[in-house]
């Protein structure tokens, strides 16, 4: 008993020698990832003449838009996301687009908040060229609610506020109010100091989503973007969701991306992608009388509708 003992004293210190080698080794593949990033230089960089943009009003206009996420290489030609793509929104607009998977929708949003630059044409806020313009101001007049809503560690107002000492909680209980946000809130224990885990692990995906909007209504934009805001909902959440939607798009320019088609169809413009291209620009029944692509997309979802509310079971009424 007593060899058997020192034996595994005697292995013990190399066990745990080789352990930490180990983590060492993990330690250097995740500080290579760090100092790769940190050497990065290919983010988006203010000219050193760019303009302050204290106030806009919401116009939109891309003309002859190119864009590729990857350069050219050997003379060929990129892979173009989106090509010569030209419309314009007047401010106070409802603007909706839709389109298959990969037809360059999210990468529209991207350019407008000008995370990436484009190789050709021109993005103009207000007839002003977004490369001209610092980020910052370009972007504190623009609120992105997202499909996949991220909550902070922390509370339910400094999730709204993001911490930002120029909101007032006086504002954030008036934003979480106008949205419909305030009647769950204030069920929570602690209401609006109540603790939230990372990424919203005590929330349903409908109140992350209230919450998402009430943060974008507490900073007073002039441009709302809406990325699949009502997708992976039940439908009685979807109802608050869309009443919430319509008192945020009340006097902004809007755009709103959306693959149901039903919750858009009181949309100003509709703009119909395939491909990285704009094929198709009217309203609901302007381009449902085209029978073009947006008809088709109209088809489709009527027929997936009719086909899973056939496979519901029938249940008998009883009096």
């Amino acid at each position: 008993m007593a060899f058997l003992q020192f034996n595994e004293m005697f292995w013990r210190p190399i066990r745990d020698l080789s352990e930490k080698y180990n983590i060492m080794q993990t330690a250097m593949a995740s500080s290579e990832r760090v100092f790769r990033l940190l050497d990065d230089h290919t983010m988006i960089l203010d000219r050193a003449d760019a303009i302050a943009l204290p106030t806009v009003r919401g116009d939109i206009a891309f003309k002859n838009v190119w864009f590729s996420y990857a350069s050219a290489q050997d003379g060929k030609e990129p892979d173009w996301v989106l090509r010569d793509l030209s419309f314009s929104i007047k401010a106070g607009e409802k603007v909706a687009i839709v389109g298959h998977t990969g037809a360059g929708k999210t990468s529209i949003i991207s350019l407008l908040s000008r995370f990436y630059d484009i190789q050709r044409g021109e993005i103009l806020v207000d007839g002003i060229d977004i490369r001209a313009v610092k980020q910052a101001d370009l972007r504190r007049h623009m609120a992105v609610v997202l499909q996949d809503v991220f909550l902070f560690s922390g509370d339910i107002a400094t999730n709204i506020g993001l911490g930002n000492s120029a909101i007032p909680e006086d504002r954030i209980r008036a934003a979480a109010r106008v949205v419909g946000a305030h009647r769950f809130i204030e069920q929570l224990p602690g209401m609006y100091h109540g603790e939230v885990k990372e990424r919203g692990a005590t929330l349903s995906v409908g109140q992350k989503q209230l919450i998402s909007f009430a943060r974008a209504l507490a900073v007073h934009p002039r441009i709302l973007i809406l990325d699949e805001a009502t997708s992976s909902v039940d439908t009685e959440t979807e109802i608050l969701i869309q009443q919430a939607i319509q008192k945020l798009l009340q006097g902004r320019t809007s755009i709103v991306i959306a693959h149901r088609l039903s919750t858009i169809q009181s949309a100003d413009k509709i703009l119909v992608m395939h491909k990285g291209e704009l094929r198709e620009v009217g309203t609901h029944q302007e381009l449902l009388a085209l029978a073009g692509l947006y008809y088709r997309l109209y088809q489709l979802q009527y027929k997936e509708q009719e086909v899973v509310r056939r496979s519901l079971p029938i249940t008998e009424s009883r009096p």
